[in-house]
């Protein structure tokens, strides 16, 4: 495992890259803020603003169920108006270069698949905010088709096939995460040479296991984040820096 930022470390990160030929991405929210997209979890974040409202709260309770739409239509415009950033585009690169066999994503912004990544090679293991998923017949929409024009006097939105309730197609508090989505990540983490982990601080579980999978299972393992994770030890290569810095380096 290598710590130091130097020229070697690059030198070995990017023989890495040219050598393996199924290749993993493992995104956290770190990689997104460089598009303006908040952390969630980090001081001065969204759950700084607002108390989460949890899945069974959603379901029960009315006024939660406006409170949680009134806070997605605050938010909306930031959403959609998001552009990929550098670090987004390294992974399409990859993809383009038919390396990148895969990525897991924490992140709900939608930005990997605004950068052009095919959906099914993605796995957003806590949903995406650009699509809305009714509850009850599992029909699946754009946001914008409900968050643009939407008028919460007229109260929340509800299915327009079966009078159910809309909700966008993230994981809330409560809520569990997709066995499929779980299984997915867990079979790329077998598959691949080599996992590049970007802006995760590899704690919030089950997500933060499968990158340690990919190395139990010999996998190369590269940590580009700015804060430390509880694997930078098991990792071959550890650069704390900011993705948009690291690949003005590289």
């Amino acid at each position: 495992m290598n710590y130091s930022d130097t020229d070697e470390q690059i030198k070995g990160f990017k023989s890495a890259i040219n050598r393996c030929k199924r290749i993993v991405g493992f995104t956290g929210a770190g990689i997104s803020t460089e598009s303006d997209i908040p952390d969630y979890r980090s001081k001065g974040g969204i759950w700084d603003k607002f108390k989460p409202v949890y899945f069974e709260e959603f379901l029960s309770d009315e006024k939660k169920r406006f409170l949680y739409w009134q806070r997605k239509q605050e938010l909306w415009e930031s959403i959609r108006n998001a552009i990929p950033n550098k670090g987004h585009m390294f992974f399409k690169g990859l993809y383009d270069e038919r390396k990148l066999i895969g990525l897991v994503t924490q992140n709900i912004d939608g930005l990997h698949e605004k950068s052009g990544l095919p959906k099914d090679i993605m796995v957003n293991l806590h949903g995406t905010n650009l699509e809305v998923i009714c509850l009850t017949c599992g029909f699946i929409l754009p946001s914008e088709e409900v968050l643009d024009d939407l008028d919460l006097e007229q109260g929340v939105p509800l299915c327009q096939k079966c009078g159910g309730l809309l909700k966008p197609n993230t994981i809330s508090f409560g809520q569990s995460l997709r066995e499929e989505d779980l299984d997915k990540a867990r079979t790329l983490s077998l598959s691949c040479d080599l996992m590049i982990v970007v802006g995760s601080t590899l704690v919030v579980q089950p997500a933060a296991s499968f990158p340690l999978i990919a190395k139990k299972n010999g996998a190369l393992l590269v940590i580009i984040s700015l804060s430390e994770t509880p694997l930078d030890n098991d990792a071959d290569y550890v650069f704390h820096q900011k993705m948009g810095d690291f690949l003005n380096r590289i």
